[in-house]
């Protein structure tokens, strides 16, 4: 029989061993993931809260291949939103995020780990439509708001504006519409942290816009375009006769170049929407 001594040595070394093993499972899993280690964490913790608290689920897969950029549109009626779609989507989503929570100590620090575009409001910056085409160009996802705002009315979808079909026109990428329903909200920043609820995400089948190549600076196509993906996003709602509204002013057409851009002969910092 083998010594009290030996025993524990051989403990030591199964335990070494499976720790070793672990170790480099994770090691490998993050070499292949499209997440940083720190976003790995976040998503992590996030996957967790969503699913036991939130109860969130999906009713299918994220409908386009690993390598293919796109732009997701989709309704907003809780701060939270970007964390549900984050469990249906294995990719990391470059959201585009008022600038002042990107200031923000805290805040800012986790945004900026999760990958964010900061854009001011009152209209989408050069540089964060910049980033944003470029981002998407490459293969990366953009996740875009189309109402602006969080909707705490009645109505499915508040008045949308044209920066996803300006994004993807440019970037040449197609559009994924999603609805989520069920979202916790009780009009605070933090007070959905701590409330149950039921979440459900639809993810509707891309939009190709190849046949609108060269045309985002035309108005009525980006007109015409915002409400085509108001109405897929009612769709998936489930009110199909929704008629979309249009905000905001539109732009004219720009000039790309550095160091901004004209409208009406003036050179601009931010674009009109």
């Amino acid at each position: 029989m083998l010594s009290a001594e030996t025993r524990s040595i051989l403990a030591l070394c199964v335990l070494a061993a499976i720790g070793g093993v672990l170790f480099g499972w994770i090691t490998v899993r993050l070499r292949r993931s499209p997440f940083t280690p720190l976003q790995s964490i976040l998503y992590a913790i996030n996957y967790a809260i969503a699913r036991v608290l939130w109860r969130a689920h999906t009713d299918g897969p994220f409908p386009l291949p690993s390598t293919q950029g796109a732009v997701i549109l989709c309704n907003h009626r809780c701060p939270l939103d970007p964390s549900f779609i984050a469990l249906s989507v294995p990719r990391v989503v470059h959201w585009m995020v008022a600038r002042e929570y990107c200031e923000h100590p805290v805040l800012g620090f986790l945004l900026r780990i999760c990958g964010v575009i900061p854009v001011g409001r009152g209209g989408v910056d050069t540089a964060a439509v910049k980033t944003a085409i470029r981002l998407a160009a490459q293969g990366e996802l953009v996740g875009v708001f189309p109402e602006g705002r969080i909707n705490t009315s009645q109505d499915i979808l508040l008045p949308g504006r044209p920066g996803a079909a300006l994004i993807a026109l440019k970037a040449g990428v197609p559009i994924v519409p999603c609805f989520i329903r069920g979202s916790p909200y009780d009009g605070t920043s933090l007070g959905c942290l701590l409330m149950p609820a039921n979440v459900r995400l639809s993810f509707g089948q891309p939009i190709d816009l190849s046949d609108y190549a060269g045309r985002e600076t035309n108005r009525q196509t980006l007109e015409d375009l915002t409400r085509r993906f108001l109405r897929e996003i009612a769709k998936l709602g489930g009110d199909p006769n929704f008629e979309p509204q249009l905000a905001g002013r539109f732009y004219k057409p720009i000039d790309w170049s550095p160091p901004g851009y004209t409208v009406n002969g003036r050179k601009c910092d931010v674009l009109p929407l």
